[in-house]
């Protein structure tokens, strides 16, 4: 079963470069720029975040799942670190990607250059009583603990 998004509900892109997008017909994941003013120089097994220029409205029970790029990882070693990473429906802050270089060389990411796949996925949630202690979010990446 496929089900679909109105981008215009869901995403809001304040970038310069390419909007996300679908690569084919058939891709599942939109790919992702980077939204960098200069080029940054990923140096061997180093590790940099890196905005995207999006932001999202997701609907309750979504996320979005940021997975590498094959071709990065195949040609150069760069990968996402935390992958995949997932962008919860109450996150109102810019995505941004984790990418490491894993390779020999260090790694040019250029302005506008695809980094990661942004997958849309629904969510199924355990059903939970909550205790007194669960909290709502309120910061950004990596605010819910170590």
């Amino acid at each position: 079963m496929c089900s679909r998004l109105d981008f215009s509900q869901v995403l809001d892109y304040r970038g310069t470069h390419k909007h996300p997008h679908y690569a084919t017909r058939s891709a599942a994941g939109l790919d992702l720029t980077a939204e960098i003013e200069a080029p940054i120089e990923l140096p061997p097994f180093g590790r940099c975040l890196v905005p995207t220029g999006l932001w999202l409205r997701l609907p309750e029970n979504s996320e979005m799942q940021i997975r590498p790029r094959s071709g990065l990882a195949v040609k150069h070693g760069v990968t996402v670190l935390n992958t995949p990473g997932t962008v919860d429906p109450d996150y109102r802050d810019e995505v941004m990607v984790l990418l490491i270089n894993c390779g020999n060389e260090p790694f040019t990411i250029e302005p506008g250059a695809r980094i990661a796949q942004g997958v849309l996925s629904p969510v199924l949630r355990a059903v939970q009583g909550f205790t007194a202690d669960t909290k709502e979010r309120t910061g950004g990446l990596g605010s819910t603990g170590q």
